[in-house]
């Protein structure tokens, strides 16, 4: 499938993640995207569109990851190489417990940014941009969830799914 094809089967979904900021509200939209416009079987979306709504926030973890590294930064505080692979598994393991609503990722922000010392009340530099930036990280989480139904529903295709 091509990415022209893909991003225009997810078109609706995206733009309502966009607007809504929340992955646990656009699943439903998700999962008619992905059956609808890239074909996926509804046994295939069922399944890994609400397990990657819930566990799959590589938007998050992105965002969060970059965002510590920018407040030490701002703080001038200089991370070593493996303080900074710290920052990252730390966002990646707080992404999956962030829940799909707006700004759910502040609250796990903290704990990334403690992980190398930086201090908890540096979150107030990134609130007053998270509301936007809340909206693309959502996006990218919804893209990854319907990419992935897309990437599994064509390794199962020959394969009996059912239950």
């Amino acid at each position: 499938m091509s990415p022209w094809t893909f991003f225009k089967g997810t078109r609706t979904a995206l733009i309502t993640a966009f607007a809504t900021s929340s992955s646990s509200a656009t699943m439903p939209l998700s999962m008619k995207c992905a059956q609808e416009n890239l074909g996926v079987r509804p046994q295939t979306a069922g399944f890994v569109i609400p397990l990657g709504t819930q566990l799959n926030m590589d938007g998050t973890a992105l965002y969060e990851a970059a965002a510590a590294l920018f407040v030490a930064n701002l703080v001038g505080l200089d991370l070593n190489l493996t303080q900074q692979i710290i920052v990252c598994l730390t966002a990646m393991i707080a992404s999956l417990g962030a829940p799909g609503i707006p700004s759910a990722g502040m609250v796990t922000m903290i704990m990334v940014l403690q992980s190398v010392g930086l201090p908890a009340e540096a979150i107030a530099i990134l609130l007053p941009i998270d509301r936007l930036l809340d909206t693309v990280r959502t996006v990218v989480n919804v893209q990854g969830d319907m990419m992935i139904s897309v990437v599994v529903d064509r390794y199962t295709k020959d394969k009996d799914i059912s239950v």
